[in-house]
């Protein structure tokens, strides 16, 4: 580990929300090998306390929870917080998984899982944030603009004819790396290096949600894209418009 790549995980905050005190205990072992600080809560209405109490930098929620279930964490914690959340689900549990992503999660994992994977994934999420959150003056504001969208990445806002879209960071990580090149084409497996630094196992099903509903977001019909496009056989684009 590089001393910049230390000095970002000892500042990082893990938050665990997760019932089964021997995932929790697995998770925490390899978090803290690798420097990060960890919370952990066994369920979702504790979670969210420590979430409002701390300045937590990435979430690891559980989907089955007591008190509070994954779902509903994600969609409190999605009103005022935009760091990354990864989602544990279980295996062959699709609907959760793509009802996670449409709340705000960034990315998921089945059960059982590698911990090392977890770690991959939670320093590639973290370092794609920090890319993405740089503080900046107002001097060094930085907008993408295309047709009737302007995206701006100092406040990190999107408006479509001067009304602001709600977007999910990972929603915003795709968004901004198409709007900073309009036109150029995009493997599924270039965004994914790009915004998470590496393209794993699972990516291309996660990918495809999140396109799924920033069209929803975006576009004035979703089955007949102006900004969004599929090219066929290679990859995304957002047009030039």
């Amino acid at each position: 580990m590089d001393m910049k790549e230390k000095n970002m995980s000892e500042k990082a905050l893990i938050l665990i929300a997760e019932d089964d005190p021997d995932i929790v205990a697995l998770l925490k072992l390899y978090l803290e090998k690798e420097g990060y600080g960890v919370l952990s809560a066994a369920d979702g209405r504790e979670a969210l306390d420590l979430v409002n109490e701390n300045n937590v930098d990435l979430g690891i929620f559980d989907i089955m929870m007591p008190n509070m279930d994954g779902f509903e964490l994600i969609h409190k914690v999605r009103e005022s917080h935009g760091f990354p959340i990864l989602v544990l689900s279980a295996r062959g549990q699709d609907e959760d998984k793509i009802k996670g992503l449409n709340l705000g999660a960034d990315d998921y994992l089945s059960k059982p899982f590698n911990p090392l994977e977890v770690v991959a994934r939670v320093k590639a999420m973290l370092r794609r944030y920090h890319q993405l959150n740089p503080q900046k003056d107002e001097a060094e504001e930085e907008v993408y603009r295309t047709g009737d969208l302007e995206l701006n990445m100092t406040t990190m806002t999107l408006t479509k004819k001067g009304q602001e879209i709600a977007l999910t960071p990972m929603e915003m990580k795709i968004l901004a790396l198409l709007m900073k090149t309009p036109g150029h084409v995009y493997t599924k497996i270039q965004i994914f290096e790009q915004i998470n630094g590496t393209y794993l196992d699972g990516d291309d099903r996660t990918l495809m949600v999140h396109i799924s509903n920033l069209r929803d977001k975006i576009e004035d019909d979703s089955r007949n894209p102006v900004y969004l496009k599929t090219i066929r056989g290679l990859g995304y684009k957002v047009e030039k418009l």
